[in-house]
């Protein structure tokens, strides 16, 4: 099992999935971290946090397929917010959004999440609201 976490530090999880600088992406084998790999995120969304706007008259769509590319093998995303339209997209690629208000450091995030204690949301969401 692959699961990605968005990042801007290579180590702490980033608030905005679709802005991050890069996924970590950690192979999971019998429950345990058998390696870690940093996939940049070439396809960074450059809106300014919180101009995202609310509806399709002033929201200019998003592509994600750069970052479904760097996604590619993965079965779980693990963030701390993310619009519906991400959300979307990664379920349509078989990619299993979770969102959690979770912040720190994506290993420790990635155990807990493994042993059933991490608090999840079922809503994709985002700080600035698209």
């Amino acid at each position: 099992m692959r699961i990605a976490v968005p990042t801007n530090d290579g180590t702490n999880i980033s608030e905005h999935f679709g802005r991050s600088a890069a996924f970590l992406v950690f192979e999971i084998e019998n429950g345990e971290i058998r390696s870690r790999e940093v996939r940049p995120n070439s396809a960074r969304h450059t809106h300014e946090q919180g101009s995202c706007g609310g509806g399709a008259e002033t929201h200019a769509p998003h592509n994600h397929a750069g970052i479904l590319e760097a996604l590619t093998g993965c079965d779980t995303v693990i963030c701390a917010g993310m619009g519906s339209r991400a959300a979307e997209a990664l379920k349509s690629a078989g990619v299993t959004p979770v969102v959690t208000p979770a912040s720190g450091s994506a290993e420790e995030t990635i155990v807990r999440f493994m042993a059933g204690e991490l608090a999840t949301s079922s809503e994709a969401f985002c700080r600035c609201r698209h």
